[in-house]
């Protein structure tokens, strides 16, 4: 067959590999768990892609080209380190105290990824379906998973690829597929299971509910978020180990340790991993305006606020969600716009 990308002019294969960019970055992410880490495979792909286009064969379609080419990156990203994890991995809850908390290094945690970085040239009602698979429990729980197995289960669980087109992937037997689905279906059924049964979108309740608990949060009344946050709710604090389990113990952190907060702003993010975000701003030390706290990732369900996820590195998080790096005095910003990763940028610039 000839190849349908070596004669091409230069604009025209840069257009057919883009097309491809939100397919691959939401299949990186769920092997890295990390949207800078996802970005950083996504560009070797291409460039990889880039400078073999002339030997595409064209004997498959260039998404599986383009694909096999991704799992090979990630293979190599994550050969021998140790997998991304959520604070709920790593032991049991302990009691809301400073002492408990301890920090832990970048590459230990899950990362959040804004939805629209996974819809660049994608069909929306695939997005839309895949949600519940973007998922911070969903994306952890991958994370225990051997790479193959990861592979494997991402492509034909959450893309629906035949389990004959993942073993031509793989370099691998339709039999070793079909194993490596059987124990990736196992390992997940053991492993922590998605953490709310909150619905695929937002009704006009739930959005009610969520300008109630903006309020709240930022009167800092504790009465109010009684009635909007679940009993048995959990919260996180990447990068702190410690982990928080039911509304007294979270109530009991802030007001204790994290009463800084008391006074803090919220803004509107980018959808994060199929739900919905804030940026909190804390009173600035410098006594003028807000500075960054945290992204708070929220899941909710029918009876309220199920989890919070409080994402601390601001300084990293807060660009790849278009949020602003300080808030002045009266400047309280209804909402902002997503903007994308620098796609020129290393993970750690």
């Amino acid at each position: 067959m000839a190849n349908s990308l070596g004669s091409t002019p230069t604009v025209a294969v840069e257009r057919q590999l883009e097309q491809y960019r939100g397919q691959l970055a939401g299949y990186c992410y769920r092997m890295l768990g990390s949207p800078f880490e996802a970005e950083d495979a996504v560009q070797e792909t291409m460039l990889r892609a880039w400078r073999g286009h002339e030997r595409f064969e064209g004997r498959a379609p260039l998404r599986s080209w383009l694909y096999r080419i991704a799992t090979n990156v990630c293979f190599d990203m994550l050969g021998g380190r140790q997998r991304r994890a959520m604070p709920m991995d790593l032991g049991p809850a302990r009691a809301p105290e400073l002492a408990n908390a301890n920090v832990l290094g970048e590459a230990t945690w899950i990362e959040p990824i804004p939805d629209s970085l996974l819809s660049e040239g994608a069909d929306p009602a695939e997005v839309a379906e895949q949600r519940e698979t973007i998922r911070l429990a969903f994306i952890a729980a991958l994370q225990h998973l051997p790479p193959r197995q990861r592979a494997a289960l991402i492509l034909c669980e959450v893309l629906k690829w035949k389990a004959g087109e993942v073993a031509e992937l793989l370099e691998t037997s339709l039999a070793s597929v079909n194993s490596a689905l059987q124990r990736a279906r196992a390992a997940l059924e053991t492993s922590r299971p998605s953490a709310t049964d909150s619905p695929r979108r937002l009704d006009q309740e739930q959005r009610d509910l969520l300008g109630r608990y903006v309020e709240a949060f930022e009167r800092y009344d504790m009465d109010a978020l009684t009635a909007l946050i679940r009993e048995d709710a959990i919260q996180s604090m990447p990068p702190y180990d410690l982990w928080l389990r039911g509304r007294e113990d979270i109530f009991g952190w802030w007001l204790g340790p994290g009463i800084g907060c008391r006074g803090s702003r919220m803004l509107p993010a980018a959808s994060a991993n199929g739900t919905v975000a804030f940026g909190q701003y804390k009173p600035s030390e410098s006594g003028s305006g807000h500075d960054p706290w945290a992204l708070q990732v929220l899941e909710l369900s029918d009876r309220g606020i199920a989890e919070l996820t409080f994402f601390l590195d601001t300084a990293r998080i807060f660009p790849l969600f278009g949020l602003p790096l300080h808030l002045e005095p009266g400047n309280h910003p209804h909402s902002t716009s997503s903007s994308p990763i620098n796609r020129t940028s290393s993970r750690n610039s």
